[in-house]
């Protein structure tokens, strides 16, 4: 037993030495403004004047303020949209490149690109594209016979589909590498064996593939809503929330709160509310995972 307790000490003191910048670097940097966020937000604080304790009252306000309200449908919007719409199409570029066409190295690469693309590049190329007066968007609408172009950016009717057009542009590749690399572990005899038995293509999919791809599928999920929920970039770049905060979302408005009108307890309830929900969500995938995540044993 002492040896037992010798072993297994000197593991957790290597583990430890070397854990230790990244769990400094967490504890600063992550875990640290978590709980202070936590305290502000009970408080009132412009960043002039001393906070001073007022309790719930920025939560009272929040659920009384008619643009939180439009921050959060706009916010569900973006989420409901964004992450089926990427998964989906991940999903159906990983099952094109698995199937080992002619040049899918090329593809792949031309997939993933816009994932490791600076956002802020693509929010401004985008801005571009969708510009209302010389966009090419606009134009080559025109030139296959739209006469009613829509403002894209301009409106608040098509701004935020533009901005979802966006995301979901840049985050399919990284789906699909993810939902690629599950396809590629599942194991070849499940389908030797439905070739022996005459599965269709489609039973194939539906009985193995999708199955045997869930846990990535969960994982991809799972990451994608926590994604969604934090969208601040494109908005800020391309629509800076606007027009009549059509596209403003959670962290814009918490940003906007926060270092634009100086309300940092404000601010805070804000983002105190916006951690709860992704908390939420994620608890209950956890604990519907059962019901549907299959894991190959």
């Amino acid at each position: 037993m002492k040896k037992i307790r010798r072993i297994f000490g000197k593991d957790i003191g290597a583990a430890l030495f070397f854990l230790m910048p990244a769990l400094i670097l967490f504890t600063v940097f992550t875990a640290i403004p978590v709980v202070a966020a936590f305290f502000i937000s009970f408080t009132h604080w412009d960043l002039f004047r001393p906070p001073t304790w007022v309790g719930l009252d920025n939560y009272t306000r929040l659920l009384h303020d008619p643009i939180f309200g439009k921050v959060m449908k706009n916010t569900a919007i973006f989420v409901l949209a964004t992450v089926p719409l990427q998964m989906g199409l991940g999903l159906l570029a990983a099952l094109a490149l698995n199937r080992g066409i002619r040049g899918q190295t090329f593809f792949r690469v031309a997939y993933f690109l816009p994932a490791v693309t600076s956002t802020i590049a693509a929010a401004l190329v985008w801005s571009w594209l969708f510009n209302s007066n010389y966009g090419l968007i606009n134009a080559g609408l025109s030139m296959i016979g739209v006469d009613n172009v829509p403002k894209w950016l301009a409106s608040t009717k098509w701004a935020m589909p533009a901005v979802i057009i966006v995301s979901v542009w840049q985050n399919v590749g990284y789906a699909m590498v993810l939902f690629l690399a599950g396809l590629q572990n599942i194991r070849a005899d499940l389908y030797d064996a439905a070739a022996l038995d005459n599965a269709s293509g489609w039973s194939r999919l539906w009985h193995i593939t999708l199955p045997m791809l869930s846990p990535t599928t969960f994982f991809v999920l799972v990451i994608s809503i926590i994604g969604s929920f934090q969208v601040f970039e494109l908005v800020f770049i391309m629509t800076e929330a606007g027009p009549a905060n059509a596209t403003n979302t959670l962290v814009y408005y918490i940003y906007q709160n926060g270092f634009q009108f100086y309300q940092m307890g404000y601010a805070s309830a804000a983002a105190m509310i916006l951690f709860a929900i992704v908390l939420l969500i994620t608890m209950v995938q956890y604990t519907t995972q059962n019901r549907w995540v299959h894991y190959d044993t």
